[in-house]
């Protein structure tokens, strides 16, 4: 009797969890703080940070030469308009254009400068958000709507990509200016500055009473896009099954209750950015008014009453600017929020095995498991104290009624999900002290359910390999007896393949993952209820390659056809998630158990169906 392996599993920590439920409800983030996400932001930032920096210094010599026009504007009026000097007038207009034009130039370059930065960070933020999502375990996805990943990973990262595009980023160059356009207006006349710069902290307060506002109405949207997502890619992909039961205006009710609460939530940031906006020219046009009046109880120059209002108009001008940036920068920090929240999700399920013991000989097993136990839900196990050892080159089948936990063997096998105790051993090793990648090389795996990427047959039948290689590909596709069934067809190996290979029938599917196996060529192949779904032609074709596919190598086979199980070495038999029974197919049947019985209602029926199609033929 097998020693029950003494591993136990570790919980996900209150931490772990508490973030996995953040995430799921998308709208219950914590405090944050601009500068925790910026110093986030700035490693991807990092290695543009020369057009970065570029972008910087061009707009501190725009704002420079922005401080420039005003004064020349004073000197021209004073020294050429008043004196009636058409020289003064003439080199005064001529610097004033040489300015704008060299200004506008390093605008061109900066705007470039900064962009092009923002876009290639953010690319590489979107291919590490991407990357974690492939790494994250399936029981992350079987929670998640695809929806809301897909928002994390595109509408997030663009409202960040704002902050470039915008040139919110020139916040720095705008306080600099406010700071230059302060000193020279003290400069000119420090009474008129006064007068002029009173209302200026009413506008700081301003800015503080939204600020807080804006960020939860940025958040609320950027959660309202993900829930919008998700409910249409649940409804675009379920169209067939809306239709068929008329469930078109629940799906448009259902769809027009986020798409309100969606505009609800555009509204309220709309509302706080126009009262920014309304208060800022408010309180410019009021500061205009109090200059115009100080200037009858203090005269001076026409130049410097036209340069003040330049300049008056261009502090509030970078203040405008900052409130709206401001908006930006809430939406790209929410954002930010969101992806930083998907790059910060952990392993939920249980860690690498460490324990030395969990690790035994080899010896001739290929595969084993020892005492497991698995639970999709804390308290529902699927698979209860299941122990088996398969040896290398034997071919196993697995039968059992629907709910038996069949094909959650394959998917602990492969480590999609953890085990909630015992250890299962490839080669004799824990497959939790294994390399996901150097373990999931070992098998080949057929599904019931193939997934097709768009591409071409010869793509998909090389799927994972970065240069398919033709002449393995046609091999492969010989030796189940289907190479000529591709080839038939527009284009051969070339042919195009829609999404999820709507374009190809159930069975050329199936063929198409047979071809897959035989491409890896991997010591141990899955047949997940492989020829559940195919036609009798077909399984004709799949028969016949079944016997080489599975020569010299070990094969579990998860079965629904007696013709895929009379030619296991064994046959285990689950029921509500235990081995019941295991043996060869006449002893079994012989025992009379749970396989004469699923013999007798489900394979015997297939045979007789088969007869008939025979007989008919």
């Amino acid at each position: 009797m097998t020693q029950k392996a003494p591993v136990a599993q570790k919980k996900p920590g209150t931490r772990a969890e508490a973030a996995l439920r953040a995430f799921h409800e998308e709208s219950a983030f914590g405090k944050a703080y601009d500068t925790r996400l910026a110093r986030r932001l700035w490693p991807y930032m990092r290695p543009y940070q020369f057009w970065l920096w570029l972008s910087i210094v061009l707009g501190l010599v725009m704002a420079g030469m922005g401080l420039l026009r005003p004064y020349l504007m004073r000197i021209t009026i004073d020294q050429g308009a008043s004196a009636k000097d058409p020289k003064v007038l003439f080199w005064g207009g001529l610097s004033f254009a040489a300015v704008v034009l060299v200004e506008q130039v390093l605008n061109f370059v900066q705007v470039y400068a900064v962009q092009i930065s923002g876009a290639r960070a953010l690319a590489d933020l979107r291919r590490d958000a991407f990357g974690h999502l492939q790494s994250l375990r399936l029981g992350f996805f079987d929670k998640q709507p695809v929806g809301r990943l897909v928002t994390r990973v595109t509408n997030d990262i663009d409202a960040i990509l704002e902050l470039f595009a915008s040139g919110a980023l020139n916040a720095v160059v705008d306080l600099v200016k406010l700071v230059g356009i302060v000193i020279v207006m003290v400069g000119l006349d420090w009474r008129l500055s006064l007068v002029g710069f009173a209302a200026a902290p009413v506008v700081a307060l301003l800015v503080q009473l939204v600020r807080r506002k804006s960020r939860d109405a940025f958040r609320a949207i950027r959660a309202k896009t993900a829930e919008m997502n998700a409910n249409m890619n649940e409804q675009v992909s379920g169209m067939a099954v809306v239709q068929a039961f008329c469930r078109e205006e629940r799906a448009a009710h259902e769809f027009d209750v986020i798409n309100s609460a969606y505009r609800d939530a555009n509204i309220a940031s709309i509302k706080y950015e126009a009262v920014q906006d309304a208060a800022i020219e408010m309180v410019t046009s009021v500061c205009l008014a109090s200059i115009i009046v100080a200037l009858g109880y203090h005269p001076v120059s026409f130049g410097t009453v036209v340069a003040f209002n330049a300049y008056l108009l261009m502090f509030f001008e970078p203040i405008s600017a900052l409130a709206q940036r401001y908006t930006l920068l809430q939406s790209a920090m929410a954002g930010a929020e969101r992806v930083f929240g998907l790059l910060d999700l952990e392993e939920f399920d249980a860690p690498k095995s460490t324990d030395a013991a969990s690790a035994v000989p080899a010896g001739e097993a290929a595969f084993s498991f020892d005492h497991v136990t698995f639970e999709y839900k804390p308290g529902v196990p699927v698979l209860e104290d299941v122990t088996f050892r398969v040896k290398k080159g034997e071919k196993i089948a697995v039968v059992g009624p629907t709910g038996a936990g069949k094909t959650t063997l394959a998917s602990v096998l492969l480590r999609l999900y953890d085990v909630s105790s015992g250890v299962v051993r490839v080669d004799g090793a824990d497959v939790r002290s294994l390399d996901r990648t150097e373990l999931r090389s070992r098998f080949a795996v057929v599904p019931q359910d193939v997934f097709l990427f768009p591409g071409t047959v010869l793509s998909n039948v090389a799927v994972g390999d970065p240069t398919p290689d033709r002449a393995r590909v046609e091999q492969a596709l010989r030796r189940i007896d289907a190479l000529d069934l591709f080839q038939r067809r527009p284009g051969g190996l070339d042919a195009r393949v829609d999404e999820r290979g709507e374009n190809f029938s159930a069975g050329e599917r199936q063929l198409i993952a047979f071809a897959r196996a035989l491409y890896r060529d991997a010591p141990i192949i899955m047949l997940d209820e492989a020829t559940a779904s195919v036609d009798s032609d077909t399984e004709a074709r799949v028969q016949r390659a079944l016997d080489e596919l599975m020569k010299g190598r070990t094969a579990l086979i998860i079965a629904h056809r007696l013709s895929t199980v009379r030619a296991a070495d064994r046959i285990l038999g689950f029921q509500r998630g235990r081995l019941v029974e295991e043996g060869t197919h006449s002893e079994l049947l012989r025992k009379g158990g749970l396989y004469a019985k699923l013999h007798r209602l489900h394979f015997a029926r297939q045979d007789e169906a088969a007869l008939e199609r025979a007989s008919a033929e």
